[in-house]
């Protein structure tokens, strides 16, 4: 009975200790992978940095579009003209519309295809509407629109959004809304 009893009782020495050991080995590696973490996230980033194969690209906030947004509404509104405005991303996706008050219908529609231009080449779109005397099967590109009223919003020289505005009785004006867009931003 003895014999048993000092068994049962190494036994369960044994198993705490080895428990004990277990947490405490768990927790210490716990606490190390806690420390190493950010230095592990600062090595991956350096790495993807590194790395020929991946791109880092610059995006217009919302924040950014809509203050764009309101800032081309305004001039027009300065000059008792009703228009919509819209901001896309650099893939052509629309980040932010605003139909000004009286704004025709088709106008919001215009002013994203407008938009979409002016990122697409880089360039105001009263520019690329002169391109189509040399290429005038440019217009049939879906979702374009090659009237004045576009303006690419750049960083680095590349483009990252556009500002499309239609609704003014002319290209120049809709165009010198969105310019009023662009250069809101670099306030």
């Amino acid at each position: 009975m003895q014999k048993k009893f000092l068994l049962g009782t190494t036994a369960a020495v044994v198993l705490a200790a080895g428990t004990f050991g277990a947490v405490s080995a768990n927790a210490s590696n716990a606490s190390s992978a806690a420390q190493a973490a950010p230095a592990a996230a600062a090595a991956a980033k350096k790495a993807d940095a590194d790395r020929d194969d991946l791109r880092q690209d610059t995006h217009l906030t919302i924040e950014a579009a809509t203050k764009a947004a309101q800032a081309t509404l305004k001039a027009a509104e300065k000059e008792n003209q009703r228009v919509s405005v819209a901001v896309v991303d650099r893939n052509g996706n629309t980040i932010v519309t605003l139909r000004g008050d009286g704004a025709g219908p088709q106008s919001y529609e215009s002013a994203e295809r407008k938009a979409y231009t002016a990122v697409s080449w880089n360039a105001p779109t009263s520019v690329l509407a002169g391109r189509l005397a040399q290429a005038p099967n440019l217009k049939d590109i879906p979702g374009t629109l090659f009237l004045g009223g576009g303006a690419p919003v750049t960083a680095n020289g590349a483009p990252i959004a556009g500002i499309g505005v239609a609704g003014a009785p002319s290209g120049d004006l809709d165009e010198k809304f969105a310019q009023a867009g662009v250069a809101s931003l670099n306030d």
